[in-house]
C-alpha cells in the first residue's frame, strides 16, 4: 500500500518548482538586458540596448546613442553600468536631464524611469529578456507603422512632420517634403486585382525605403500616396530625391503571378523655407499642389512648388 502523497500533489509540486525556476530564470536575464526605449522624439520607436560599461547620450557624432533633436547637447548624459545598477548621469547640459520630472545630475535608474532629454526627447529605461524585446518592439511597430508597407504611418507622420517644421524655423534650417503617389493605381486593381495593387505598393515602398537616407521620415499618407519628410535638405537636393525615387520605380520590375505591370510615380516637392509655412497641412497642401500638377501634365514627373516671392 502506497503511503506517499497522491499523484496530483506530486506533480502540483513539481510544476510550482518548475514555475519558480523559469520565474527566477527570467528575472536574471531581465537584469542583464536594460534598454532605453524612445517614446517622443525624433527617433520614437527605436530601442537601445545599454551593453557596455558607458553608453553617451547626444547629438554628437561620437554619440553612442545619437538623438538629434532640439535642446540636447551633443554630449548630454551618460548611462555607467556599475554592477547590477545602470546610474545615469547628466554631462553639464545645456538643458539639464529629468527623470520621472526630477531635473537630476546622477540617479540609479529603476524598471520604467521615464527620462526627459532637451525638449522633445522622452526615453523609457527598462529591463527585458529576448522574447520581451520581440514582443516590445512588435507593439511599437503596431502603433507606427502601416500594416502592409511598413512605412510610417499617417498619424506618425503628421506628428513628426510637426516637430520638424518647429526645428526648421527655430534652427532656421531647410525642411522639405517630397509627396508621391501610384499612377494609374485604380487600373492596376480593377484590372489585375487588389492582391496585384498590394504587392506594387508594398514593392515600392521597399524602394523608397533603400532610397531615402536613415534620418528621412518616409510614411504612407494614405492609399497610394507616400511622404518623404527630409530634415536639412532644400527644394532643389529634394527635388533630386524625387527624380531618384521616380527613376527607380520606373526602371523596377513589377511581376504579379506572372503578369508584368508597368508602374510609375508623380511626384510633388515643396519647402520651407521657400514657403511660409507654419504647420503640417500647410507644407503638405503645397506639396500636393506640386503633385497633382505633376499628374495633370502628363504623369511620371516631379514638379517643385516654388515660393512666390
Amino acid at each position: 500500500m502506497n503511503s506517499g502523497p497522491p499523484d496530483d500533489d506530486i506533480e502540483a509540486t513539481r510544476v510550482a518548482h518548475v514555475k519558480e525556476l523559469q520565474d527566477e530564470l527570467r528575472a536574471r536575464s531581465q537584469r542583464d538586458r536594460a534598454y532605453l526605449i524612445v517614446l517622443v522624439g525624433s527617433n520614437v520607436g527605436e530601442m537601445f540596448e545599454v551593453e557596455f560599461p558607458e553608453t553617451v547620450l547626444g547629438r554628437g557624432a561620437n554619440a553612442t546613442v545619437r538623438l538629434n533633436d532640439d535642446g540636447i547637447s551633443r554630449r548630454h548624459a551618460r548611462l555607467v553600468r556599475a554592477g547590477n545598477d545602470v546610474v545615469l548621469e547628466d554631462l553639464n547640459s545645456s538643458n539639464g536631464t529629468s527623470v520621472n520630472g526630477e531635473n537630476i545630475s546622477q540617479r540609479i535608474l529603476r524598471d520604467g524611469d521615464k527620462i526627459r532629454l532637451g525638449s522633445t526627447t522622452i526615453l523609457k529605461f527598462t529591463y527585458h529578456d529576448h522574447l520581451d524585446v520581440s514582443f516590445q518592439q512588435q507593439m511599437i511597430d503596431a502603433a507606427l507603422r502601416d500594416g502592409l508597407t511598413k512605412a510610417f504611418n499617417k498619424r506618425y507622420f503628421l506628428s513628426r512632420l510637426e516637430t520638424e517644421i518647429a526645428y526648421a524655423k527655430r534652427h532656421r534650417a531647410p525642411l522639405s517634403l517630397v509627396m508621391f503617389d501610384v499612377d494609374h493605381f485604380k487600373r492596376v486593381n480593377d484590372t489585375y486585382g487588389h492582391l496585384a495593387g498590394d504587392y506594387v505598393l508594398t514593392k515600392i515602398s521597399k524602394l523608397t525605403m533603400n532610397t531615402v537616407r536613415t534620418e528621412d521620415v518616409f510614411a504612407r499618407y494614405g492609399g497610394e500616396e507616400f511622404g518623404v519628410i527630409c530634415r536639412g535638405v532644400t527644394l532643389g537636393n529634394a527635388g533630386i530625391l524625387g527624380e531618384r525615387l521616380r527613376s527607380a520605380v520606373e526602371t523596377e520590375r513589377f511581376e504579379h503571378e506572372g503578369t508584368r505591370m508597368q508602374i510609375t510615380i508623380s511626384v510633388g516637392v515643396a519647402a520651407y523655407p521657400d514657403l511660409p509655412v507654419e504647420t503640417p497641412e500647410q507644407l503638405i497642401a503645397a506639396a500636393d499642389e506640386a503633385l497633382y500638377q505633376a499628374k495633370r501634365t502628363g504623369r511620371n514627373r516631379v514638379l517643385l512648388k516654388h515660393g512666390t516671392g
